[in-house]
This record gives C-alpha cells, sequence and structure tokens, in this order.
C-alpha cells in the first residue's frame, strides 16, 4: 500500500494558503489575499531584510502593488517541503521605466494554515519591448 495520498494531502493543506494568496494576487482582492496571512507574519527580501511587519503593513505594500494595472504573478513551479512552500513565479509588474516581468522565488512558512513568514528573491526585471 502507499503512502503518497496521504503525502499530497499533506502537501495540499500546507500549499492551499499559499494557493489563494497566489489568486486573491492576481486578482488584486486585498482582502482575500491578507485572508491568508498570520497577523503577526513577516514579509523579507531575500535573504534577511525585513520590508513589512504585521499585516498592516503588509495590506498597505499590497495595496500599492495592487495598483498596477499588468500585475499578474504566473506560478512555473510549487513545492512543499515541511511547512514551507516555494514558488517560482514569473511576475509581470507596471515598473517605472515600463511594464516588464521579473523572476521571483518565493519561500513561504506555513503555520496554522496562514503565511507566517515569506522571503522573495527577484530577478533581474526584463522590459517588454513597446517598440512596433
Amino acid at each position: 500500500m502507499s503512502d503518497t495520498p496521504a503525502i499530497d494531502a499533506l502537501h495540499t493543506d500546507i500549499a492551499s494558503p499559499v494557493a489563494r494568496q497566489l489568486d486573491a494576487y492576481n486578482a488584486r482582492d486585498i482582502d482575500a489575499f491578507m485572508a491568508c496571512w498570520a497577523d503577526d507574519a513577516e514579509y523579507y527580501e531575500f535573504p534577511s531584510r525585513l520590508l513589512a511587519s504585521g499585516a498592516q503593513q503588509i495590506r498597505a505594500r499590497h495595496l500599492t502593488r495592487f495598483e498596477e494595472p499588468h500585475l499578474h504573478g504566473h506560478l512555473i513551479h510549487r513545492g512543499v517541503v515541511g511547512n514551507t512552500v516555494f514558488d517560482q513565479e514569473r511576475v509581470t509588474r507596471d515598473f517605472p521605466e515600463g511594464v516588464g516581468e521579473v523572476d521571483v522565488l518565493a519561500v513561504y512558512e506555513v503555520i496554522d494554515g496562514k503565511i507566517a513568514r515569506a522571503w522573495f528573491k527577484m530577478g533581474a526585471p526584463r522590459l517588454q519591448n513597446t517598440a512596433s
């Protein structure tokens, strides 16, 4: 008998708040997005630069981000190890220089069904060619 289904169910449970927050991010639904984060969550630039501490600061940071008309996170790969979820994404953003994409590695620590801590490593932005 294989125990793979139990492992898959556990991984799905751990990854669920991460999946829901990415869906809410793409929908620019701040309330659904924040429902996935713990009240005392911490949000870091990889490896250790604290960018936001607590739900209020994370919310404020994303309210600004959600104003970007081209904002979209495309999931390339998701993995789970213990209570840690890692996403490889390609994110379309409205940069000051124009619309472009950036590769992102996001690492989420999930505790009690909420994102407790997250670290984001960003690649170099690639601007879209707007010349016709």
